[in-house]
């Protein structure tokens, strides 16, 4: 096993202490000699097409370790952090981890929303083997043919989605499709999955649109949808374009014909649009008016934390790097280490109770794929909202080895424990 030397960590400044270097802020929760803190990276877009999801994923990643420090933080030691803009861009989020990992010296790095760029993480983690949790980018690709050994996946990828929703869609409103297609790594996958799992239950597709990102006038693709006259839309678009084509589809009265099926809707994408901005049928991870115990509590929490932020209530990017960052601190104290091969060894197999997890079932961390396999929710917009928080209505609650995409352990070739760099820091 390969063992790489790391450079002794900036001297740390007294507790609270926020250094500027540039665009890294490097925040100092804790520090003194005999107890190091924990140092993680927090690569979370600012800008770029993803920068609300960015934002909303890390005060889900921030508002974890400040509870676990309030507790006593991991194995005596507090956690700290230091953040940087990924600019939703590959290219930047190479330099943001190369960065982190030999300049800072992180332990861990957290976070992605673009499938590209968490590829990108992923791939320079690897490099150094330090443990990397992918939070919220959703490609099939990543725990499939871009997995690492070192790579955790914790959304629902498109693949889980079409899994979950195709059949209903096909019986209940038809087989002639059309697929509109974010133009990069996230929407091509997810289409593609669509298109394969749909086809299993008898749906055509009749064309297949691209749509380039930062796409700010939908009528020349939305009048192709008229002319198409599919039975069903499969939309594979997010971030800022899915904003601005969720408005246009409903101003061109398109909503309710013909039937939407939008394979995930994250909350930052929606959340201010109004609820008669939400339509068809579309996937989620979790959802703030859950039943179930724990929610509300959250909830108020987040609600306290955050008094100042446009979104009102958490959703499921916020979920996703709060659970993923309090899974990280609970894998550190299983594994009695921050040695990172004996981390990863304490997250593959792991079982998360559904409790825990605010979800209807069990959930675990697939060893071969690395891929969190969990409760995937169907919604739609909500007719009948209690408050104007209100946009979704679920529809039902897929069980995770039901929506698990089939091909993503053919897909996946983990590198050897051996293979990759080993460090305790």
């Amino acid at each position: 096993m390969t063992t790489i030397s790391r450079r002794s960590m900036l001297a740390a400044g007294a507790a609270g202490v926020t250094l500027f270097n540039g665009p890294w802020r490097h925040n100092r929760v804790w520090a003194q000699k005999s107890a190091k803190p924990i140092l993680i990276g927090l690569t979370h877009d600012a800008s770029g097409q993803f920068a609300n999801s960015g934002q909303d994923e890390q005060r889900g990643t921030v508002m974890a370790i400040e509870e676990i420090n309030a507790k006593g933080g991991v194995l005596g030691r507090k956690l700290s952090y230091i953040t940087a803009d990924t600019e939703t861009t590959p290219a930047t989020a190479t330099r943001v981890a190369e960065r982190m990992i030999n300049r800072n010296e992180v332990a861990f790095i957290v976070g992605a929303i673009q499938s590209g760029v968490a590829n990108a993480i992923g791939q320079v983690a690897q490099k150094y083997g330090v443990v990397y949790f992918n939070t919220n980018s959703s490609s099939p690709t990543e725990a499939g043919k871009d997995c690492q050994r070192v790579k955790f996946v914790w959304d629902g990828t498109g693949a889980n989605f079409a899994n979950a929703n195709a059949a209903n869609v096909v019986n209940t409103f038809g087989k002639k499709w059309l697929l509109l297609t974010n133009d990069y790594v996230w929407g091509h996958n997810t289409s593609k999955a669509t298109r394969q799992t749909a086809s299993k239950f008898g749906a055509e597709m009749a064309d297949e649109i691209l749509v380039p990102v930062g796409t700010r006038d939908f009528s020349p693709i939305l009048l192709k949808v008229q002319q198409i006259k599919p039975d069903v839309v499969a939309a594979a678009v997010g971030g800022d374009d899915l904003k601005v084509m969720q408005k246009q589809v409903v101003d061109m009265k398109l909503a309710r014909q013909p039937a939407w099926l939008q394979n995930q809707l994250d909350w930052p994408d929606v959340y201010g649009l109004g609820v008669e901005s939400v339509f068809g049928v579309f996937g989620t991870t979790w959802y703030h008016k859950l039943d179930l115990p724990g929610v509300a509590d959250l909830v108020k929490r987040y609600q306290a934390r955050w008094p100042e932020t446009r979104i009102d209530v958490p959703g499921n990017v916020f979920y996703n790097g709060y659970m993923a960052m309090h899974e990280l601190a609970k894998a550190i104290e299983r594994a009695g280490s921050t040695n990172n091969i004996k981390v990863i060894k304490a997250l593959e197999g792991h079982k998360m109770a559904a409790r825990d997890r605010m979800q209807h079932f069990d959930a675990y961390i697939d060893p071969v794929s690395h891929h969190v396999q969990q409760t995937i929710y169907l919604a739609s917009g909500n007719d009948k909202p209690v408050d104007k928080t209100d946009y979704f209505k679920i529809l039902s609650q897929v069980e995770p080895d039901k929506a698990k995409d089939p091909n993503e352990a053919a897909n996946c070739k983990l590198q050897p424990y051996d293979k990759t760099p080993t460090y305790e820091m």
